[in-house]
């Protein structure tokens, strides 16, 4: 694995502030942002690995040198999706389709980026009993199942179920199936523009999914197909060459 990415974890950070539930101190000592980055630094300790939350400033610790400087946005967010900025969410997207990876976790299905992105509702089923999730992989040939159990077992999970509101994805690497019987597309992949996009749906703020061994490698795998450092970073542009450009008679 690439040790040399520049990795941004986002999180609204609102449960943690409002102290909602009351146990994600306990859970999450360090946010949610900061479990997924310690999770991202045992499988890359070079990595540059920063975290950001909504009030970090202004522009949600988002802006232009930064975003300029990432290689894959992480994105979790839940009840403060109408809080961000929609200069920011343009500038996320212009990033997304230039080649920046992004991976979009749990409610943020319904972030602003990512319904822009998608084109759709991105609506779906939930229930929260703290009901098993087991997560099973459906393409075992993609880099984002390397190494992973299937199923994963959650003890305690929000419920996501169908329909969800998607575009059909270029790859449906893992589906999940709970204790109530419903099931969910919980893992699947977009390319829009240059970029590579990722949604996995486990990790609700009432639970410790984020400290699962197998979940962390879910999200580090997602990291290293979605990242492409390499790649210089413009939006696919219109172009008029004239009909000799190729050089050839």
């Amino acid at each position: 694995m690439n040790d040399k990415l520049r990795i941004r974890v986002w999180n609204e950070g609102v449960h943690e502030a409002n102290n909602e539930p009351s146990h994600i101190g306990e859970i999450y000592p360090d946010g949610i942002h900061g479990a997924i980055a310690a999770g991202l630094r045992s499988y890359y300790p070079e990595a540059e690995i920063t975290t950001a939350v909504l009030a970090t400033d202004d522009e949600h610790g988002l802006d232009e040198e930064v975003l300029a400087e990432t290689d894959v946005l992480l994105w979790w967010g839940h009840v403060a999706h109408h809080e961000v900025s929609d200069a920011v969410v343009e500038r996320v997207h212009r990033h997304v389709l230039g080649g920046m990876g992004l991976i979009v976790l749990h409610s943020g299905h319904f972030a602003k980026v990512f319904t822009k992105l998608l084109g759709t509702t991105c609506s779906l089923a939930w229930r929260n009993d703290g009901e098993r999730e087991l997560v099973w992989t459906v393409k075992p040939s993609h880099p984002i199942a390397e190494g992973v159990d299937s199923p994963i077992v959650i003890p305690e999970q929000e419920m996501y179920g169908e329909l969800f509101d998607i575009p059909d994805p270029d790859d449906l690497i893992f589906i999940s199936s709970f204790a109530g019987g419903e099931v969910f597309r919980s893992g699947v992949t977009f390319t829009r523009g240059k970029g590579r996009i990722f949604y996995f749906s486990p990790g609700d703020q009432e639970y410790p999914v984020y400290h699962h061994p197998q979940i962390q490698r879910v999200l580090a795998n997602g990291v290293k197909w979605a990242a492409q450092p390499q790649l210089h970073r413009s939006i696919p542009e219109v172009t008029n060459p004239s009909r000799d450009w190729f050089g050839e008679p």
